[in-house]
């Protein structure tokens, strides 16, 4: 992590437990670098799935990346409010400027009341024998999705009141700076 600069952009690579890419995002902005966590922020970037179609995110998003824990938080700032969508995923690796990681297909989302939701038990289900997870694996992702309710229920790190809102600010800053 020595050669990371915040301000510059990152692309984002997604794959699955066979090392096929699943979903590849055009950009991220550094906006902060801490020990054990990396945070970005985009904004109507375009994402190209595993097939090739195409789309483009609808709102700003706030990414925090872990390089311990096994998942990653998307803050979504929507108009009604900050919505989250955590995918439980390794942690990341850096190679060529592309920020990568390993989608394990459960999916956490959380809603601005701060209620939330578990998403796509049947695809990691699917998933974990099509491709073999191992027991270990299937621990380790089930005890992350638990240490994840628990930082959404404790309103703690990415998921603290405001925080969302002040990185999004922080990216607004870069862009128009870069302009």
């Amino acid at each position: 992590m020595n050669n990371l600069k915040v301000g510059k952009r990152y692309q984002i690579h997604s794959y699955k437990h066979n090392h096929k890419i699943h979903r590849a995002w055009d950009e991220a902005v550094l906006l902060e670098i801490h020990e054990d966590y990396l945070i970005f922020g985009n904004k109507r970037t375009k994402v190209t799935e595993s097939n090739g179609c195409t789309w483009r995110t609808r709102e700003p998003a706030v990414l925090y990346f872990f390089k311990n824990s096994w998942f990653n938080i998307i803050g979504q700032y929507k108009e009604n409010g900050i919505y989250y969508y955590c995918n439980i995923a390794s942690p990341f690796i850096i190679e060529e400027n592309t920020i990568k990681y390993i989608d394990y297909d459960l999916d956490l989302r959380v809603f601005p009341d701060g209620s939330f939701k578990v998403l796509d038990r049947g695809e990691y289900k699917y998933h974990k024998g099509m491709m073999n997870y191992s027991d270990d694996l299937d621990k380790i992702l089930k005890k992350e999705l638990t240490t994840l309710i628990e930082l959404v229920r404790e309103k703690s790190g990415a998921f603290e009141p405001g925080t969302v809102e002040k990185y999004y600010e922080i990216y607004k800053k870069m862009i128009v700076t870069e302009k």
